[in-house]
């Protein structure tokens, strides 16, 4: 596979890693089993145990795991042949997906304030009139 097609698919494989690892850390439809693994993760006994919970919590550790997962299924190796691309397309691959997901929390957060001030708005409006 030549390097081009290897970057595309590194930035593609990286879009489905950052839906999943933010949707299963962030959104609503999984809401209770991450409130949860969030008290599992500050009660239970073991750090063994509290770092396996964690991992639900945080997007950044999740992704390493749907990384792995992505990694078995697209058999993805970047630049190397061997465990070595597997390894060079893992990181790269969590990376990605972080900028993304980074990227995507920013976005959420200038609509969550440009929201905000439109219903400050109207509600000046309002008492206006």
């Amino acid at each position: 596979m030549t390097i081009q097609m290897q970057v595309i698919e590194l930035f593609v494989l990286a879009l489905p890693i950052a839906c999943i690892a933010w949707t299963i850390t962030h959104e609503e439809v999984f809401r209770e089993p991450r409130e949860y693994c969030i008290k599992k993760s500050k009660e239970c006994r073991t750090l063994l145990q509290r770092k396996f919970f964690y991992l639900f919590t945080c997007e950044y550790c999740f992704s390493h795991y749907v990384t792995l997962f992505v990694l078995w299924m697209a058999r993805y190796q970047l630049l190397l042949v061997g465990w070595k691309g597997y390894l060079v397309a893992g990181f790269s691959l969590v990376w990605i997906a972080n900028v993304y997901m980074s990227l995507f929390g920013l976005l959420r957060v200038d609509i969550k304030k440009e929201g905000t001030e439109a219903k400050l708005e109207e509600k000046k409006l309002e008492e206006r009139n």
